[in-house]
């Protein structure tokens, strides 16, 4: 490629992160693949960065996205950081990403531009450094529907496949994903700043933190324990995000816990079809410490733990440090709360706030329980006549709680139809269907055909639209069903 085509694709690079203490990043280029060849791309966010589709052919963007022929801004670095992985501290890094730089987009916004899959880095620890395609796509698939329910969330900007097998417990073909992220940072870089025993590192940390994403809390009189607050303020409203989906994360490590506020890290995620709160996806969560029920307390967990790497920052009186932090922390499930009751208030079409409608909303969950009610078309069907037709329609009980929900509905000064809209677009028709995924992954990877794929993710751009094809669940569900890392 040359200059002038360089110049025309509009990286412009800042590299921020590089101005913190060495211990957090290692320069690290990635390893080139031997046949790279670009198999999605994401032509709006591409747009929207400031980047020129058609500065470049499709080959030689595969071979951007693949590490092979590096833009001359790029700087790239491999992160450091640490976490509990299942409750248990290990210091990790970046074993097979790498961070090209901080894209500035035209409206002046920020982006961290990372590969995900390409190669080993020093935080490896003996792995070979590379990524499967289908856990590559899932990413593509599930992140891209999270932004367009505008749930917080890293993005995907491309995914190409390597030419070359991985060996996982089968041979598998490679792929590396290209994520875009307000920033990578997260609870465990704290925590492995913490494992520095030096406070001014530390420092340097949480001010570049708070410049970057959380600005507004330099002016408090206390700006650490302000960032501490809006951290778990973004996070509380997040979690009941997922929870007003069915969206399973399925390893919330400390180092999946972004400090932005966004979702980051698809691994082992899924979306529940029946109704349990116990649902557990993922093959390595055999106890269900990260089952849905179980996502509001782990995420005030993970909080805690962040807080902790604040405590020589926030006073210099160590336990008036834990106090503080402690009521911090302590408000993340009354914030929770309020956030959940809102977003399901939504749900079911409710514009005003009465004291029963948690034992109303409670009721309804208890009841699509009991049913084996599908998550999803329930409150979707519940906007209309579509709910008389379920089969937890059968259930008097239930019966006798739409009587209650409709006349509660009924009773607002804005209207029956006012609700029916509502709940239109806080209930989304389309969801990554297991069987969906797996099915569209499959053609994909195995068959390389990307038909169902392409035409998968275009329905879940528009959730809230109905689709013939796409809103079905499963006939029978899978009660074997597991996700994996995909490491």
């Amino acid at each position: 490629m040359n200059s002038h085509k360089a110049d025309t694709v509009g990286w412009k690079f800042e590299h921020s992160y590089t101005t913190l203490p060495q211990d957090f990043f290692v320069e690290q280029q990635p390893i080139k693949v031997s046949h790279p060849k670009l198999v999605l791309l994401n032509e709006p966010l591409l747009e929207s960065l400031g980047l020129n589709k058609e500065a470049l052919n499709h080959a030689a963007w595969g071979d951007i996205f693949s590490g092979n022929h590096m833009p001359v801004e790029a700087h790239p670095i491999a992160e450091a950081y640490a976490g509990h992985q299942f409750g248990h501290f290990a210091e990790l890094g970046d074993g097979r990403a790498v961070l090209l730089g901080e894209q500035m987009t035209p409206d002046g916004k920020r982006f961290d531009i990372q590969f995900k899959g390409s190669g080993p880095t020093p935080y490896s620890r003996r792995g070979d450094g590379r990524a499967a395609l289908g856990p590559m796509l899932r990413e593509y698939i599930i992140s891209e529907y999270m932004h367009a329910l505008k749930i917080p969330t890293t993005r995907s900007l491309a995914v190409v496949t390597t030419g070359e097998d991985v060996v996982r417990n089968e041979i598998l073909p490679g792929g590396i994903l290209t994520r875009v992220a307000q920033s990578h940072i997260r609870v465990g870089t704290f925590q492995y700043a913490s494992t520095l025993n030096d406070v001014q590192k530390l420092k340097a940390l949480a001010d570049y933190t708070i410049n970057r994403h959380y600005v507004a809390c330099k002016e408090s009189d206390n700006p650490y324990l302000a960032f501490l607050n809006a951290v778990i303020a973004k996070q509380a409203s997040l979690i009941a995000q997922w929870m007003h989906i069915g969206f399973i994360h399925g390893v919330m490590n400390t180092d999946n816990m972004s400090i932005s506020g966004e979702t980051i890290d698809y691994g082992p995620c899924a979306f529940m079809d029946h109704y349990h709160p116990e649902t557990v996806f993922s093959s390595i969560d055999r106890q269900g410490r990260y089952a849905y029920v179980n996502q509001p307390p782990i995420a005030q967990w993970n909080l805690a733990r962040f807080a902790e790497t604040l405590l020589p920052l926030i006073d210099q009186d160590a336990d008036k440090s834990i106090e503080l932090a402690s009521q911090a922390i302590n408000n993340f499930s009354d914030q929770f709360q309020m956030a959940w009751l809102q977003g399901m208030r939504q749900k079911i079409g409710l514009f005003n706030e009465e004291s029963a409608d948690i034992d109303l909303i409670n009721d309804l969950l208890a009841l699509m329980q009991k049913n084996k009610a599908d998550y999803t078309l329930t409150f979707r069907h519940l906007s209309s006549d579509a709910i008389l037709k379920d089969i937890i329609f059968k259930d008097m009980s239930f019966q006798a709680w739409y009587k209650n929900w409709l006349h509660r509905v009924k009773t607002q000064k804005e209207g029956e139809e006012a609700s029916r809209h509502m709940m239109l677009k806080h209930n989304p028709a389309v969801i990554p269907r297991n069987y969906l995924v797996e099915k569209a992954l499959s053609m994909a990877v195995i068959d390389q055909d990307y038909t169902l794929l392409n035409d998968f993710i275009e329905a879940l751009l528009s959730p809230y639209e109905d689709s013939k094809i796409f809103s079905e669940p499963p006939l029978e569900e899978d009660k074997t069903y597991q996700t994996f890392c995909g490491t």
